[in-house]
């Protein structure tokens, strides 16, 4: 997933709606974007724990070694695409579908391992087991509010969009139908060899 978070900033159109925050605070503060999501991410842990309190499982602490894990790998990824300058419109919007493609894989295996999460999904997680609510439904809410803040920061520290883009509304549309279409795959693929 960090790969495909790279390679949503390196297409110049936006990062994904859980990356929005930190990005725009990459460019208002000295730190790495890793640096930064690893501060974010520690901040929807804590937001977890305040809303499931003792009914916090306490192997979700595992949470805060995977999150260090994860700022890593976006700022070894961003290492890894420096070259990645898209010359054209065109390129751009592939280098962003790419991105999509591979958060989206990302994504799928993080929920279907039953396993420990992202803090951007055990936040959506904890507030279904409190309201009950469809996880879907939440997390495209988490989503959507995320980006509301980004934009806001965005406006308040630059006066302009920066780090929210197009490519921020396409994967927050995009990421979803594409873990769908990877859980379909994966039912059909499973049930062949039963």
């Amino acid at each position: 997933m960090s790969f495909g978070v790279a390679l949503s900033v390196r297409s110049n159109l936006g990062t994904t709606p859980i990356s929005c925050i930190p990005y725009v605070l990459s460019f208002k503060f000295p730190l790495s974007l890793g640096t930064i999501t690893i501060l974010f991410n520690t901040l929807l842990i804590i937001i977890q724990i305040l809303i499931l309190r003792s009914k916090f499982p306490k192997i979700q602490l595992l949470q805060i070694i995977v999150n260090f894990i994860f700022g890593y790998f976006i700022d070894f990824s961003l290492y890894l695409t420096i070259n990645i300058i898209p010359t054209s419109y065109v390129m751009q919007w592939f280098i962003c579908f790419i991105s999509c493609i591979i958060i989206a894989l990302g994504v799928f295996f993080e929920v279907n391992s039953h396993a420990i999460v992202l803090p951007g999904e055990g936040v959506s997680l904890a507030i279904h087991s409190v309201t009950h609510t469809d996880f879907g439904k939440l997390k495209t809410y988490f989503d959507t509010t995320n980006v509301i803040l980004g934009v806001i920061m965005s406006l308040i520290f630059f006066g302009t969009f920066k780090g929210v883009g197009l490519g921020t509304i396409f994967a927050g549309v995009v990421v979803g139908c594409i873990v769908r279409f990877y859980r379909k795959l994966f039912l059909l693929l499973t049930n062949k060899h039963q």
